[in-house]
């Protein structure tokens, strides 16, 4: 029949369109229902669009060092329009690219909103008219949305969430964001190279508490340095907005209130899963810690019924998503060989300046298993590339096992380091010890030497320090 498939995927994000794509590979009858825009909010106001933005303030932070560099100009102009304007443009242009991809595998788009109706099947409702469709297969790709606080809701004017930070109509004069993760860092990152006053609220005892303390005490130490206060141990409890200004209520770390009033407040405080109005309940579909429960295969304990991307769990990262993605659609396609998501190897990125970039356990988390480990260090500072290019802030951190060699954990904060993870998670992939990693050749002068020397000085063998 004309609306049976193989495989139904809900969602076009970054693992929705990829389980359809690779799904039709494989030769699967494959439909794709998407309510917005493909790419999800990744592309369309996540990841891509961030970047785009990042990309002018690092502009904007090469124009106020170019004396150092010998050039000089009188007044530079910058147009918050044109830099929204092109963020905006990047993800359309992507977003055509994806048509495009799943028209090239054959994959039927179908543009609504999805209900499970039953076992294999699904009711597609758009423009007041629904359809039925079945399939062997259905995957819930349906991402996340931005979490709140209690009785401080987004309205898109005084207080934003990420989206109403990616296209701002100014620069705010101030800006308060609740929350040190990936989001709240890069925002603040952004706003403050381009003029803005940031504070940073954050209820851990410090920023960006899923990263290496070591990370995170030279993020907060460079962030300070920039100007851009920070607030730990506390947490945003009121704010009232009205022409002038948002008023903020903070509890403090002592129990004290403050009171700080700023143009703009950002909520960066997580995401919370879209499973919600999908027909779950009817089908008993297991939920378990504000996610759908899976298996190491994607599978929900519905039989035929898969979740995959941030539906499912953290970390909500894209290029989990896809990975998921990859890993369902082989396996229910009886694909030899498929393996399982190793999440010690999930790369985490942050493209703030500096960025962050880490994978595997934490030097806390290392000692906290009970293994006897080696730590190696590397400072940029010794590295030729970074002193080159004025960009010497940052460490390379590695941290194996002492018996066996293995690669536990890689962190890194300095200049592209989101570019250079990879080649920890390719050694980790492989299961290249500490001893092999160091007879590795790197290329000179590399900003990736830094990677090297935090090898060798697992050993104490480091050759610049």
């Amino acid at each position: 029949m004309k609306n049976n498939y193989d495989v139904l995927v809900i969602g076009g994000g970054p693992g929705g369109y990829v389980a359809a794509i690779r799904a039709a590979q494989l030769g699967l009858n494959t439909a794709l229902v998407e309510k917005q825009h493909l790419g999800g909010v990744c592309l369309n106001w996540g990841c891509i669009p961030t970047k785009a933005l990042l990309r002018g303030a690092e502009l904007a932070h090469q124009l106020a060092h170019m004396d150092e560099f010998g050039f000089s100009a009188e007044a530079v102009h910058f147009d918050i329009g044109k830099l929204v304007a092109r963020s905006r443009s990047v993800s359309a242009g992507l977003t055509a690219g994806i048509a495009s991809l799943l028209k090239k595998n054959g994959v039927t788009v179908i543009t609504g909103t999805a209900t499970l109706t039953g076992k294999g099947e699904v009711s597609v409702s758009a423009g007041g008219e629904a359809r039925a469709y079945r399939a062997d297969h259905i995957i819930l790709a349906t991402g996340s949305r931005p979490r709140g606080l209690p009785g401080i809701t987004p309205d898109g004017k005084r207080i934003w969430n990420y989206m109403n930070a990616l296209v701002p109509e100014s620069v705010p004069p101030s800006l308060l964001i609740v929350g040190t993760g990936a989001i709240g860092v890069e925002f603040a990152s952004l706003y403050n190279d381009l003029g803005c006053a940031v504070t940073l609220v954050e209820l851990a005892d410090r920023i960006m508490p899923l990263e290496d303390a070591e990370v995170s005490a030279l993020v907060a130490r460079q962030f300070s340095q920039r100007g851009i206060t920070i607030l730990t141990k506390a947490s945003v409890t009121a704010v009232e907005s009205d022409a002038e200004c948002a008023r903020c209520r903070i509890q403090l770390a002592n129990g004290d209130q403050q009171a700080i009033d700023v143009s703009q407040v950002l909520l960066a405080v997580g995401v919370r899963a879209n499973y919600e109005d999908l027909g779950l309940e009817a089908l008993g579909v297991e939920i378990e810690g504000g996610y759908i429960k899976t298996d190491e295969w994607c599978r929900t304990n519905v039989f035929g019924l898969y979740a995959i991307g941030d539906v499912a769990g953290a970390p909500c990262l894209a290029h989990k998503a896809s990975h998921e993605a990859v890993i369902c659609v082989e396996k229910l396609a009886g694909v030899d060989a498929v393996e399982p998501l190793d999440r010690r190897a999930i790369p985490a990125c942050t493209y703030s300046r500096p960025q962050v970039a880490s994978f595997g356990l934490s030097e806390a988390a290392a000692r906290a298993s009970g293994r006897a480990i080696s730590v190696g260090r590397f400072d940029y500072r010794a590295n030729g590339k970074a002193l080159a290019m004025g960009e010497a802030l940052g460490f390379v951190k590695t941290i194996f096992d002492r018996d066996s060699g293995e690669l536990l954990g890689a962190h890194m904060v300095g200049p592209e380091v989101t570019e250079q993870i990879q080649g920890f998670g390719i050694a980790h992939h492989l299961e290249a010890t500490e001893a092999s990693l160091s007879h590795v050749i790197f290329a000179h002068p590399t900003l990736s030497e830094a990677m090297h020397e935090a090898v060798l000085s697992a050993s104490g063998k480091a050759l610049h320090q």
